[in-house]
């Protein structure tokens, strides 16, 4: 097995166009609104796509025939941690959660009316969507087979019932990929199905948008009700009862299109670390002499460069189209807890600056801290790796 890390021509100049649309356009917007985008303008949105577009950097990860650059996931890795560099990267080229993660499943799962309809318009950044899974307790969350939304025959579809919860980028969504349960009971390994419900369905309605630590996801995060929501037969993505099927389809690589994004803010952290220990004199000389702080810069770096490596082998397996759920649950448990690492270590080599308003790291803080809940929490995935690696072992001592 061979796994090179080498950028091709190409997606090397996506990334260093990226990396210039970000530092010169982007960064800007960030500071002007202090990256609270979940009641963030349409017109902020939409200007900032349109500027991506014109930069040649617009929707890296869609295919080329719906308006994408057609970059497979090792591709993205490289484009989307430059794109992650500022917190409205991901949003300006329309790869940030969830649109990004629908859009992949719209791809592989959808029919072709549905592709017209809704994976098109997406993928142009026309209209924002949701993915409606995680329920309040006792209802799915990390364990998604807890699911209590029900879809049940009515005439010629379906009627949904239920509530969602924190569900990310609903307030203003076009429409939602709503995951309901369409046999068996709460627990049960199966029985899911997905619906596609547009945002004007009189049974879907957005109750509340919940105050959250995180302020840079547009759109939010919300808690939304479905009533004797209808849908007609067309709205099914996919093929009944295989819903927990195709959520394996968006979420490997929605974990890792996070990590991508979230070392960009890593990266973002240090390089304000290594500029602060580069000026700042205490002691008698700059900060970047003394050991401690040393000793935090390396670390930084450390976790960094590991967290790319993991990420790219991650990619790599599902770029090969191999099992790779041990290899997504292991980056993502190990880029999420490093980037936290990284952010809290420059917020300490800072000092004061660090906790204040004057530089962004508050904000940067804000926003990593629930990326070690979303999309599994790491005691999930760690229970899941152990699992696999038992069984391994097991297999391994069987065949002997």
């Amino acid at each position: 097995m061979s796994i090179g890390f080498e950028t091709d021509e190409r997606v090397a100049d996506i990334a260093r166009r990226t990396t210039e649309f970000v530092r010169d356009v982007v960064l800007p917007q960030e500071q002007a609104c202090d990256g609270n985008v979940h009641d963030g303008p349409e017109p902020l949105r939409r200007r900032l796509q349109e500027a991506a577009r014109a930069a040649g950097v617009f929707a890296p990860h869609v295919g080329v025939g719906w308006g994408g650059l057609g970059l497979d996931l090792c591709g993205q890795a490289v484009v989307f941690e430059a794109a992650g560099y500022s917190l409205l990267g991901p949003l300006a080229l329309n790869c940030a959660a969830p649109d990004e993660g629908n859009t992949h499943l719209l791809e592989v799962v959808a029919t072709e009316e549905q592709k017209e309809r809704y994976l098109r318009p997406l993928a142009a950044g026309e209209v924002r969507s949701c993915f409606a899974m995680t329920e309040p307790a006792p209802g799915a969350g990390a364990d998604p087979r807890a699911l209590a939304t029900t879809a049940t025959r009515s005439g010629g579809g379906w009627r949904i019932d239920g509530r969602k919860w924190f569900i990310s980028g609903a307030d203003g969504a076009g429409f939602a990929i709503c995951m309901a349960r369409t046999s068996g009971v709460p627990g049960d390994a199966g029985g899911a199905t997905m619906f596609l419900v547009d945002a004007d369905n009189p049974g879907m309605k957005v109750v509340r948008n919940i105050d959250t630590l995180d302020q840079g996801l547009f759109g939010g995060h919300s808690e939304v009700v479905l009533d004797g929501c209808e849908v007609g037969e067309g709205a099914v993505l996919g093929e009944v009862d295989q819903g927990f099927t195709y959520a394996q389809v968006r979420l490997g690589p929605a974990r890792m299109t996070h990590c991508m994004r979230w070392l960009g803010v890593a990266r973002r952290a240090q390089d304000i670390a290594l500029e602060r220990a580069a000026d700042r004199t205490a002691f008698g000389k700059p900060l970047a002499e003394l050991g401690m702080v040393q000793q935090l810069l390396a670390d930084s770096e450390i976790d960094i460069e590991t967290s790319r490596a993991v990420l790219l082998r991650a990619c790599w397996e599902l770029d090969q189209g191999r099992p790779a759920a041990q290899h997504t649950s292991i980056a993502k448990t190990y880029v999420s807890e490093a980037v936290n690492r990284v952010v809290d270590r420059a917020v300490q080599v800072c000092g004061a600056l660090g906790i204040s308003g004057d530089a962004p790291l508050s904000r940067l803080y804000r926003e990593v801290r629930p990326f070690r809940i979303y999309d599994g929490p790491s005691e999930t995935h760690r229970w899941a790796i152990a699992k696999r690696a038992v069984r391994a072992a097991r297999e391994r001592r069987a065949a002997r």
